[in-house]
């Protein structure tokens, strides 16, 4: 019997497949973490930092931090909060790419692998930013996690990695009106809480502030929070001019307004698209 399971237990070992190593940690402008293994990102292309219009001062936060981190000096873990299409995964790369730090892109659903990664890294001299995009969660306990990490785990992190985490929260955490009135409006069941299927009866927190200061703590813990806000007209028009100049590219200003019109938006985002469609007509490609 035990050599029967030898043997399968040797025939499992042939069939799993052997361990990914990491890439080269000093090799690669990025890196991509899956939970398990470090793999060179094939084709890391971050826009030149000038080609970032209208986030000229959360460029020069962004930069001054990355540069501190990049230099072996203290930096912090940065937010990037706003509305979407406004820059926030862009400069991140850029800000990286600029200052030499190696940008490490985390998915979300592998946040728990975290303490392996930073394990990882800390066998290297050099400065990381590990990028959590579009991070949201839906419940304070759900943050705990990432927040533990952040400040306050058993054991901290290597000084040459921070965080860059993009998100369109300010606070990361979904929030709820009721908790401006302890989930109550004017006496009226708050939104969510409908006077049907027993809603009155859901349990409530005692100190609804407590719940209010659990939900915002996570964000707190970032030393440096940078918000990206909707454009207006004009410096949507700036965003595409830097662009088509950086690419060599002509357009007509009310043909850029034309496109985001159709789109119903105005962001960074938009007028890369729109650049794109610009080089698509010129026969032309893009490096992204």
């Amino acid at each position: 019997m035990t050599e029967a399971l030898d043997r399968i237990a040797a025939a499992l070992e042939r069939l799993a497949p052997p361990p990914v190593p990491d890439a080269d940690l000093t090799a690669h402008p990025a890196y991509l973490w899956d939970g398990r293994a470090l793999t060179a990102a094939r084709s890391f292309a971050a826009l030149p930092l000038d080609t970032l219009t209208g986030i000229d001062q959360q460029k020069a936060a962004l930069v001054s931090n990355l540069g501190r981190l990049a230099a072996g000096h203290a930096a912090h873990d940065v937010l990037l909060w706003g509305a979407r299409g406004t820059g926030k995964s862009a400069l991140a790369a850029a800000a990286a790419a600029a200052t030499g730090v190696a940008l490490v892109e985390v998915a979300t659903h592998t946040l728990d692998s975290l303490p392996r990664l930073f394990a990882r890294m800390a066998t290297s001299p050099r400065a990381f930013a590990v990028f959590i995009d579009d991070l949201g969660f839906s419940s304070p306990d759900e943050a705990r996690t990432l927040r533990s990490l952040l400040e306050g785990g058993a054991e901290a992190r290597p000084s040459t990695v921070r965080l860059l985490v993009t998100s369109n929260r300010r606070h990361l955490v979904a929030r709820d009106i009721a908790e401006q009135s302890g989930g109550a409006i004017n006496g009226l069941p708050a939104a969510g809480h409908s006077a049907g299927a027993g809603s009155w009866n859901e349990p409530r927190a005692i100190n609804p502030r407590d719940v209010v200061d659990d939900a915002l703590a996570l964000a707190d813990r970032f030393g440096l929070s940078l918000g990206f806000h909707a454009i207006d007209q004009d410096t949507y028009v700036a965003i595409v001019a830097g662009y088509a100049r950086a690419y060599g590219l002509a357009f007509d200003p009310q043909d850029a307004i034309g496109w985001a019109t159709r789109r119903g938006s105005r962001s960074g985002r938009v007028a890369w698209q729109y650049v794109v469609e610009l080089a698509g007509r010129a026969g032309r490609t893009l490096p992204r």
